[in-house]
């Protein structure tokens, strides 16, 4: 016999995943792809117009355009924040302001995000890759900052600060930013843009410790070095750098698929002599317009930090297909047939540490066939699965991949391989953010819940040093650790689905320390949320106002530990009902995406903290398509527990 209650939710279910699906149909793009803003912070458009103005790309008509975006993120206290709800940044202001004054504004904005930044210690207190831009544009000395060698470009790949040392989106921005730091280039901007207020000294940073006192005297010889006049590797060092910034440019432009190595690189170039007109520096800025820019009908232009439609149509795919689609839905096919075009089948930065594997994988982007993305992989899989669109062929070949990559450690990280070394975060250069790619709960959890559906048991000695290092990672309240989402209610709702996908059993005590932890936050509405600031506050982990997104990750995990019948499953499904809009879709103005973490609690996972700098949550997104795929796919799977329980529907 079926509970009433359970009856009602299950009707409303249908109707609510009814509507989702029309959505979904509405909105695929023709190729079969669906794909939705990724967005970031307005830094990224602050630093397209400094970009613009150093390589001599100004356009007006752009800039203004650019310039209301930025403008649309200013807080009432004059200040940019770095996220949706996050308090005011110190670099992030500096950059927007900068970049406002270069574009011509003035007015009462400007005069508030001046006295904001004044009133937080002005440039000297900003972080170093600020202060980087305002060095090539006049506003800072070079002589201020640290000192990074380009000769860097010539150790081998397993030396310690090696540029593979780095995580991939670090390696893709810091080798052009080697040649900017040799080279120093200048390109003043007019005097009414000047930031002659803002120039407060840097306040002295005291080395804390022992590891402090070695790269700050590192640091110190490094600075004489560069002012020998004899540098007898430099030549050939710059030589490999510009090769290796030309060799790595995507078919879209772009470097790394992402903002930052983008904009370094098209400025690194063209400190180098290559001219507006050179194909590679039309190809990047062609790019950027084309299809990182978008373009608004109130005139108001956003330039995103990276592209997601390989992430967005694999989720989609999964959500639609768990949730009662057919595989022989139109939508279904085209989106199977466009995904298994984006295989990767070229060599890519990875093969540095896994050299003997058939290339494979999927990206996150349109075109990043360098940086496949080992979560991306996982769920394209799993959608391909689904699907019935998985020819032996391809499964064979990704799965090798897959299983290659996989760190010493038992987990997976996003696009490398025992990625772990912490001597990036340790150079007085890394003051933002994650500069390495280690394994994550998050990547791992998908990784496994795919091999399993795929096939693989508990007994597979890859599945075996999995689940040891997942329940390693499980945190001492019960909780994961999210690395690419925010946060803990993300790793916890990645790993247990993995968990009950692999045949562990459900009952453990680490299975009901995770769901205890996720009952005890639960919000009065039936909601989950949690802000960004988890990442350097232990108390706010799963605390936070409801959203879509993160109810569903609860959601999901509840359903994974066999709680789809309890009231906290029942609320936080119910809570997924009652708002979603007529039109099939919810609204969420949270950022529930990570790009990389911050720093401020355990600096195992950030850079190390300098007293005098800011604390930084890290690089925050808002994947305008979460708050869709995610409730559908919660949804879908709660809808069929339901039935397995309560009878046919």
């Amino acid at each position: 016999m079926v509970e009433p209650e359970i009856n009602e939710a299950r009707a409303n279910a249908d109707l609510v995943i009814a509507r989702a699906h029309d959505r979904f149909r509405r909105e695929q793009f023709a190729d079969g792809y669906w794909w939705a803003e990724l967005e970031s912070n307005a830094t990224m458009d602050a630093e397209y117009i400094l970009m613009t103005h150093v390589i001599g790309e100004r356009n007006d008509a752009i800039w203004r355009g650019v310039a209301q975006d930025i403008r649309s993120y200013q807080r009432d206290d004059g200040s940019w924040a770095l996220y949706e709800g996050a308090p005011g940044d110190l670099s992030t202001t500096i950059e927007c302001y900068f970049a406002l004054k270069l574009a011509g504004d003035e007015g009462p904005h400007l005069d508030r995000a001046r006295d904001f930044a004044i009133a937080r210690g002005g440039i000297g207190r900003a972080r170093v890759f600020t202060r980087i831009w305002l060095a090539i544009c006049g506003e800072w000395s070079w002589d201020d900052l640290p000192t990074m060698p380009l000769e860097l470009m010539l150790l081998p790949a397993r030396a310690p600060f090696s540029i593979y040392t780095f995580g991939s989106w670090a390696r893709a921005t810091v080798v052009p930013l080697l040649l900017l730091m040799n080279d120093r280039p200048v390109r003043p901007v007019p005097a009414s843009a000047r930031l002659s207020a803002l120039k407060m000294p840097a306040p002295p940073i005291q080395p804390r410790d022992t590891v402090d006192r070695v790269f700050f005297a590192i640091d110190a010889l490094l600075r004489r070095y560069h002012r020998l006049p004899w540098h007898p590797l430099r030549k050939h060092a710059r030589e490999a750098a510009e090769q290796w910034v030309v060799d790595h440019q995507e078919a879209d432009g772009s470097w790394g698929g992402i903002q930052p190595p983008t904009v370094y690189s098209l400025m690194a170039l063209h400190a180098l002599g290559y001219g507006s007109d050179h194909p590679v520096i039309r190809k990047g800025i062609d790019g950027m317009h084309d299809r990182w820019m978008i373009r608004r009908a109130d005139g108001s232009k956003r330039i995103q930090a990276c592209l997601s439609p390989v992430w967005d149509t694999a989720l989609s795919l999964v959500a639609l297909l768990e949730s009662g689609v057919a595989r022989t839905e139109p939508m279904v096919e085209s989106a199977a047939t466009w995904l298994r075009k984006e295989e990767v089948r070229v060599p890519g930065d990875w093969c540095v540490r896994v050299p003997e594997v058939e290339p494979s994988g999927w990206s996150f982007e349109f075109e990043n066939d360098l940086y496949p993305d080992i979560d991306d992989t996982a769920v394209v899989l799993l959608g391909l699965h689904r699907a019935g669109a998985l020819d032996d062929e391809t499964r064979n070949r990704a799965v090798k991949w897959l299983l290659a990559m996989q760190s010493k450690s038992g987990g997976w990280a996003a696009f490398d391989k025992d990625n772990t070394s912490r001597l990036p975060a340790m150079i007085p250069f890394a003051d933002f953010g994650e500069m390495i790619d280690p394994p994550s709960a998050d990547v791992t959890g998908h990784v496994v819940e795919t091999l399993a559906v795929l096939g693989f048991d508990r007994g597979h000695p890859a599945m075996i040093k999995a689940l040891d290092y997942l329940y390693r990672e499980q945190e001492p309240e019960g909780s994961w650790f999210g690395r690419w989402g925010v946060n803990h209610i993300y790793g916890t709702g990645a790993v247990l689905p993995a968990l009950a996908a692999i045949g562990e059993p459900i009952d453990s005590v680490p299975v009901r320390r995770a769901i205890r932890w996720l009952v005890e936050r639960q919000n009065h509405d039936g909601g989950f949320g949690e802000g960004c600031e988890s990442y350097v506050e232990v108390a706010a982990r799963g605390r936070g106002p409801s959203t879509p997104s993160q109810t569903a990750w609860a959601l999901l995990a509840f359903i994974a530990a066999d709680r789809a019948d309890s009231p906290a499953a029942r609320r936080a499904a119910e809570y997924l009902i009652d708002t979603q809009r007529a039109e099939g879709r919810w609204d969420e103005d949270a950022y529930t995406g990570c790009g990389f973490p911050g720093y401020g609690v355990g600096e195992q996972r950030g850079a190390r903290i300098r007293e005098g700098r800011e604390l930084c949550a890290g690089f925050m997104l808002r994947y305008h398509m979460y708050r869709d795929c995610f409730p559908l796919l919660a949804l879908g799977r709660y809808r069929a527990a339901v039935r397995r329980r309560g009878g046919v529907v």
